[in-house]
């Protein structure tokens, strides 16, 4: 990842030794000189062989510490933990030590040793936050690991190499080929790079062909790539014009790395040229434009950041035809450590690197949201497995799609830091159930179910031959989405009977409500119903009277409101609405009352805007008797016969006829929504 490690040359430091009375002291002057211009693969060669020829423990602790520096630069968290721990076993005594053993005990997974490290580091400098959040991150990273997203991650080994391959970004709109930036064989350069041992760094092309194969990548033609470290490119969607990292090498010498642009003309490139604001004394890297092409945010040490590499903006001026001065994202985005190698997405968001933010180890990727005019905020870990404990960095996205590409040095690769892809499989619902009738618990085939989303989709399906309905993914068209709340309702028609309901069924009044909101993993919701036969009297909640009145009581007009619902879902209907009494009192004074309540409850949905052609009030007093006298005598306890008496006095209702058509009534007519409200109670003679 040495474009990310070159841009920190402003601010690379070493501790210069005084020479002692040893006598390989040149070794030493030679590893201070390579390490404080950026050389530490050399460095670490010459710490070594400088070690052997010191004899205090105070100066052996400090080699040992500055050849564990050397590693952590060049990203080898390995032999950096090996060394740090070794420094603090030699009592080094700057608690630095402390710090980046945990950073590199994190970054190679160990989040229960790393914890102890930070926590370590934390007693003896109080006053740094990166001890008490590097513990926490520690406790995070364990949570991610264990239940990762939904995101599925791949090595794209067609395209890596056992060197470094990285920072992918699109050639153009179709997002069928990549440029990454690598230090594989064909790179150019006559010598190794002083700081990893490996090729100077250049910018290679692959492209998918129509059997979704990569072609083998190819350095793009001169003059973009040069003898110094090219890399971490955004291109324009026309794919004519380039923005890339350059960290040029004079005499050398590695310079703080720069941002350039390059226009494509037919298959060739221009001479880059710096763009305005990328001085020649600070480090400018990782350009990201956005979806208009007039936002470009980087990674930059500019005087005025937060703390390592920030990541500044620069919108650009049409008139002027020129990138402005830049803007420091502030701190919301940016930390004292490093944000690096943003990205931004088409619809705003803005995802970038940083190992100064809450993480599972080195690197890893977080999303901003956009928050105004080249503004984000509400920073979020991406988490397992796009992170990982080891260094995850240079994310870009298909488009709107939930796929695309990062780079990644975690296990599993192919070589050092490697181009991974990732793409988030959509969650798939289902929505089943079986309907059957409510008293001879027969299934029922033909019946009509409805699916209405509230983000206006809607479905129709019908149950089979088992009564078994399901809403779910067929041949590519998905009934049931993401984040959106559905309404679930029957609806039969008079065809829809069985052999014990040969006069078919009341249309159910119910409604399921099922949400997608929230849920992060497929799942299958179930929802059986039933449905009530036609019969010669159709109980619905109780209708509650006052003793020796017809009045509706005010719990009683919630179980009116249930019929009202069965007419209304049934507009075909014409009912008896009948009421009963038990057996006792005068025959006579129950007919009237039983007569009196039945109006009472006809004259309620009337009100409603029942058309009262579809109603027919009767009054049955004691005449219809559901359990007599003779079998309430048999009855044990007056508790028993009571409930008896209850059973016979019951308002009911019966479905005279299912033709039947208002023509006043305007097509497709609202529903109108009533609140239930009440339990169900008795009701009394």
């Amino acid at each position: 990842m040495k474009i990310v490690k070159l841009a920190f040359l402003a601010l690379a430091s070493v501790i210069v030794f005084s020479g002692g009375a040893f006598a390989q002291k040149n070794f030493l002057k030679d590893a201070d000189k390579a390490y404080n211009n950026a050389e530490y693969f050399t460095a670490i060669e010459l710490y070594k062989k400088a070690y052997a020829g010191v004899s205090k423990k105070e100066e052996k602790a400090k080699i040992i510490f500055q050849t564990a520096e050397c590693y952590r630069q060049i990203n080898d968290s390995k032999n950096a933990e090996q060394w740090y721990e070794k420094a603090i076993k030699a009592n080094y005594p700057d608690a630095k030590a402390k710090l980046y053993a945990a950073d590199a005990k994190k970054a190679n997974g160990k989040y229960d040793e790393a914890m102890i490290r930070y926590n370590d580091y934390k007693k003896e400098v109080p006053d740094d936050p990166r001890g008490e959040a590097g513990a926490k991150s520690c406790e995070l990273a364990a949570k991610w690991k264990d239940k990762p997203t939904r995101y599925k991650v791949e090595n794209v080994a067609q395209i890596n190499s056992k060197q470094e391959d990285f920072s992918p970004s699109y050639i153009d709109k179709k997002y069928s080929g990549l440029y990454i930036t690598s230090t594989r064989e064909g790179a150019t350069g006559d010598k190794p790079d002083g700081q990893t041992g490996q090729n100077f760094s250049d910018i290679f092309e692959t492209k998918l062909d129509k059997n979704g194969k990569w072609s083998t990548p190819a350095p793009i033609p001169a003059p973009i790539n040069s003898n110094s470290n090219d890399g971490s490119t955004v291109v324009t969607k026309k794919g004519n014009i380039m923005i890339f990292t350059r960290c040029a090498v004079e005499k050398g010498k590695v310079l703080p790395c720069g941002l350039y642009m390059t226009t494509k003309k037919g298959a060739t490139w221009d001479e880059p040229k710096k763009l305005p604001f990328s001085s020649d004394s600070v480090a400018f890297a990782h350009p990201a434009l956005s979806a208009d092409e007039q936002t470009l945010v980087f990674s930059s040490r500019l005087p005025g950041g937060y703390g390592g590499l920030d990541l500044w903006v620069s919108l650009y001026d049409k008139k002027a035809k020129e990138w402005g001065t830049p803007t420091n994202l502030g701190p919301a985005i940016n930390t004292a450590g490093d944000e690096c190698f943003p990205f931004l997405h088409e619809d705003g968001t803005l995802y970038f690197s940083s190992n100064g933010q809450l993480g599972m180890g080195g690197l890893d990727i977080f999303s901003a949201k956009k928050a105004g005019d080249a503004k984000w905020a509400e920073v979020a870990n991406l988490q397992a497995p796009i992170n990982s404990n080891a260094d995850d960095f240079g994310i870009i996205f298909e488009g709107k799609k939930e796929r695309g590409y990062f780079s990644s040095n975690r296990e599993g690769g192919k070589g050092m830091d490697d181009i991974w892809q990732f793409s988030k499989p959509p969650l798939l619902f289902t929505i089943e159930g079986v309907l059957t009738d409510c008293k001879f618990k027969e299934t029922i085939e033909g019946v009509t179910m409805k699916l209405v989303g509230s983000d206006g989709s809607s479905a129709e399906t019908k149950t089979d031959k088992n009564g078994y309905y399901k809403f779910a993914e067929n041949t590519g068209k998905r009934y049931v989405n993401e984040k959106t709340s559905y309404v679930l309702t029957t609806a039969i028609g008079n065809e829809v009977k069985t052999k014990e309901a040969a006069n078919g069924f009341v249309n159910s009044s119910d409604k399921v409500k099922e949400t997608t909101v929230g849920v992060e993993e497929s799942k299958i919701f179930k929802h059986d119903f039933c449905l009530t036969p036609i019969e010669k009297e159709i109980r619905f909640p109780d209708v509650l009277y006052d003793l020796d009145k017809a009045d509706l009581r005010p719990e009683s007009k919630d179980s009116l409101n249930f019929l009202y619902e069965t007419l209304v879902d049934n507009p075909t209907f014409v009912i008896e609405l009948s009421s009963h009494t038990d057996s006792r009192g005068n025959p006579v004074y129950n007919q009237k009352l039983s007569e009196a309540r039945a109006k009472s409850c006809v004259d309620y949905l009337i009100s409603k805007g029942i058309n009262p052609d579809r109603l027919k009030p009767k009054g049955y007093g004691k005449n219809r008797l559901l359990i007599s006298d003779a079998e309430i005598a048999k009855l044990k306890t007056k508790e028993e016969q009571e409930a008896a008496h209850q059973k016979n006095r019951r308002t009911v209702f019966s479905v005279l006829r299912k033709d039947f058509v208002d023509p006043n009534a305007p097509k497709d007519q609202p529903k109108p929504k009533e609140k239930k409200e009440g339990d169900e109670d008795d009701d009394t003679n």
